[in-house]
């Protein structure tokens, strides 16, 4: 599989993953400081071939995906859930664990950046399903991210990425549904 866009990961385990999975090329954070020199090269990625941004699906992760966000308007945003990053020994996640195919299947489903924040989706919404403040909240949110491929977040971060990705009302109502029926089968 031939990837066009240039894939971003945060170091070089990464990209052996990526490059074992993909025919991609890639340019490497080098960790969650990323230098001005490091953003020139992903400005010019993505006006010359586009950009995906896969990174680990943790708090540095988030962070290098959000300092990106803001430096680079626009990127393609690719996530792998934790469940498929995690390590064998269980003591490490990152891209660099999961499998060829995961990492395939996330960049295939890599959603568009957008500037357009519309409100689709209301933080009443968010209440009302309990993926705030309830004691399922963070299960519920961790289930929501990988049905709708926008990763995993925290409470006030879900919100936001809802609205980045432009998602509908009715992608939220389908998954919610299917999150709150896969708990009643538990």
């Amino acid at each position: 599989m031939k990837i066009k866009e240039i894939i971003v990961v945060e170091g070089k385990d990464d990209t052996v993953a990526v490059k074992n999975a993909v025919d991609a090329d890639t340019i490497e954070t080098s960790g969650s400081a990323i230098g001005k020199k490091v953003i020139e090269q992903i400005k010019l990625a993505k006006d010359r071939r586009g950009v995906i941004v896969l990174t680990d699906p943790d708090y540095p992760g988030e962070r290098i995906r959000k300092i990106i966000s803001q430096q680079v308007p626009g990127c393609k945003h690719a996530f792998l859930p934790k469940k498929e990053a995690i390590s064998k020994k269980g003591n490490n996640l990152g891209v660099e664990n999961a499998t060829a195919d995961a990492i395939r299947l996330a960049l295939k489903d890599a959603q568009q950046e957008s500037d357009e924040w519309r409100e689709q989706i209301s933080s009443d919404d968010l209440m009302a399903f309990g993926l705030i403040g309830g004691k399922n909240a963070r299960k519920r949110r961790e289930r929501l991210g990988d049905l709708l491929k926008i990763g995993f977040t925290n409470g006030k971060q879900l919100y936001k990425r809802l609205l980045m990705f432009k998602i509908t009302k009715d992608e939220f109502s389908e998954a919610i549904r299917k999150v709150l029926k896969e708990e009643e089968n538990e």
